[in-house]
Formats: structure tokens, C-alpha cells, sequence
């Protein structure tokens, strides 16, 4: 079966801009033929992996009102100080987040009597947190936990805008790149190219009746003009399902899925979802005029015209 991504062929006016990442998945009969066993419902370790994510950035100190001193709260690590976030969001009283981000030093090294400090914090803007030290150099590693209708963000397009709940537990680093952007203000260039529709082979709830083509996916980018990307290592990759949000290799070209695709396993970064009543406007993407090229011998719908968005917080407080 021919792998669903592969390089897109740059074009003269983004030469040398774009990252452009090949990711192949080579899937022999025998693969095929494990995927088709498959159970059609999510089984117990794919919704542990999204459920049990609780991951930071290394290197990184975010500042801010501590709920809970680190020095008199001490954990094992980086995952248990996220926990103990996680816990105290929602509270019980009036279902707000009194943690929404954490703090933890986990270098024995460098830490020195600070080792195992887990201090738990209240952002003013948890979409805009305060950061007191970023680098190589920084002994703390930092994480966010976004309540009840935070952290998510609008990709706003001329068919609608499509909310994307981030993933920080999952996503840390990729989380602090949507931070970043929406900080700049600007994401000209950000677009969709490549449209491609559930087609005959998969139903409404994403189910399966073949692999593709064609692969029941947007992909796009999300580099913005005269602002190189840095890649984004890989983070945690669950199985990808409908509405899922993924980077295509480190990016910055991603991939909004249309249905479930457990034959992909653990290959991409899962940063987001796409909430399920915007859905329809991917679908109505999805279903634009294309026209039909081959990448690296794959056979690919790509958008007549592309679709260009820009990066919203849902509150349209902020725009990139």
C-alpha cells in the first residue's frame, strides 16, 4: 500500500522557507492484515495513552502566583507534579482550574536542594504564561493544564472557523508553539493544500472500509512567512482517530484527519481535536475542487485553490 504523506513539491516563491518532511510508513501484507483485526471501538491502552499524558518542557521556567510552594511539596517527578496540577483542576466547590500550571526540578545535579520542588501555579492568561527562564541552561521543567473550555484555538478560514482543543499533556512543546503564534500576531501562509475526502471508504463516524486512497485527511501548514520553523521533536502519538490534529513528520506541516486510522499506529504527534461540532467545516474543505497529482509515486488531491486561515484564540481576544 503507498504511504498517505510525503514531500511536498515546493514551489518557487516558498523555496529555502519551508520545512518540508518526508515521513514514510511502509505497510507490508502482514500489517495489513493485523490492521483488519482490529477492534472498531478504541481499545484500553489507546485511551490510556491520551488519558494518562502528562508531560512538560525541559528548560523551561514559567513564572507566576504559586498555589502550592515547592519547597514544601516534593515529587518524584516531572509526571507527578503534573498529576498533582491535573487534580486541583476542576475543584469540586466551583469547577475551576486553582492549578494551571506547574513547575518542577528533577536534575539531581543541578537542582541541589531544590531537587524534587514541584511548585503548582495560577497564570493570569494560561495561553500566555509567564516565563521567567527559557534555555538549555534552565534546570526546571514547566507544563500547563487548561480547564474547561481553555486552550483552544480558531483556525479561521472563508468556510468557518475551526476550534482546535490543544493537547498540553500530550503536546507540551507543541502547545508552546501555538503560544508563540498567537504572540506574533501573524500567520500569513498558513494554509491547506491537500484536500481529500472519506470517499466511499469510510462512514460519518470515521470507520473503515478500506486504507485509501483517497486518505480522509486535510493537511496544510502552519509556518508562517519569513519566520523559519523550528522543528518539533516527536511527543506522544496516539493512535489518530476523527478530528485529530497532527504534525506530519516535526512540521510544520500538519494533518487534520477525517476518520480513524489505527493502521498508522503511533506514527504522528497528536497536539489537538477538532471540536466535533466544527467537523462539518472540514468536511466542507474537504470536498473543494482538486486536482490530481503524484508526490514520491503517491497518488494526492491537492486544493485548486488553497484555503489560507488564520490562528485565533477562541475568544478572539488575541489573532495571529
Amino acid at each position: 500500500m503507498a504511504p498517505p504523506f510525503t514531500r511536498r513539491p515546493s514551489d518557487a516563491r516558498r523555496r529555502g522557507r519551508l520545512l518540508l518532511i518526508l515521513l514514510i510508513i511502509v505497510l507490508v501484507a502482514a500489517a495489513a492484515a493485523a490492521y483488519l483485526s482490529f477492534p472498531t471501538a478504541a481499545g484500553p491502552s489507546m485511551v490510556r495513552a491520551e488519558a494518562d499524558c502528562c508531560r512538560g518542557v525541559e528548560g523551561l521556567e514559567l513564572w507566576g502566583p504559586a498555589v502550592k510552594w515547592g519547597s514544601d511539596h516534593r515529587l518524584p517527578s516531572a509526571a507527578a507534579c503534573c498529576a498533582s496540577c491535573k487534580a486541583m483542576c476542576p475543584h469540586p466547590e466551583d469547577g475551576s482550574c486553582r492549578c494551571d500550571s506547574w513547575v518542577f526540578c528533577g536534575d539531581k545535579r543541578r537542582c541541589n536542594n531544590k531537587f524534587g520542588e514541584c511548585w503548582l501555579k495560577k497564570q493570569k492568561d494560561v495561553m500566555a504564561p509567564a516565563v521567567i527562564a527559557r534555555g538549555d541552561d534552565v534546570m526546571w521543567t514547566s507544563g500547563l493544564v487548561f480547564g474547561k473550555g481553555e486552550g483552544i484555538v480558531g483556525l479561521e478560514t472563508n468556510l468557518g472557523t475551526l476550534h482546535i482543543q490543544l493537547l498540553p499533556g500530550c503536546a507540551p512543546r507543541s502547545v508552546d508553539y501555538f503560544i508563540e503564534l498567537l504572540g506574533l500576531r501573524n500567520c500569513a501562509g498558513c494554509r491547506f493544500y491537500r484536500a481529500e475526502g472519506r470517499g466511499n471508504l469510510w462512514d460519518a463516524k470515521g470507520d473503515h472500509a478500506a486504507f485509501g486512497p483517497p486518505y480522509a485527511l486535510l493537511q496544510g501548514t502552519l509556518e508562517v512567512d519569513g519566520v523559519p520553523f523550528k522543528e518539533i521533536g516527536r511527543e506522544a502519538c496516539p493512535w489518530v482517530k476523527r478530528g485529530s490534529v497532527a504534525w506530519v513528520g516535526s512540521g510544520p506541516e500538519f494533518l487534520i484527519s477525517l476518520a480513524d486510522h489505527r493502521e498508522w499506529k503511533d506514527a504522528y504527534t497528536v497536539f489537538g481535536y477538532v471540536l466535533p461540532d466544527d467537523m462539518a467545516i472540514a468536511e466542507a474543505v474537504a470536498v473543494l475542487p482538486t486536482s490530481t497529482d503524484v508526490w514520491s509515486n503517491v497518488t494526492v488531491e491537492v486544493l485548486r485553490d488553497p484555503v489560507f486561515f488564520k490562528v485565533k484564540r477562541r475568544s478572539n481576544a488575541s489573532d495571529a
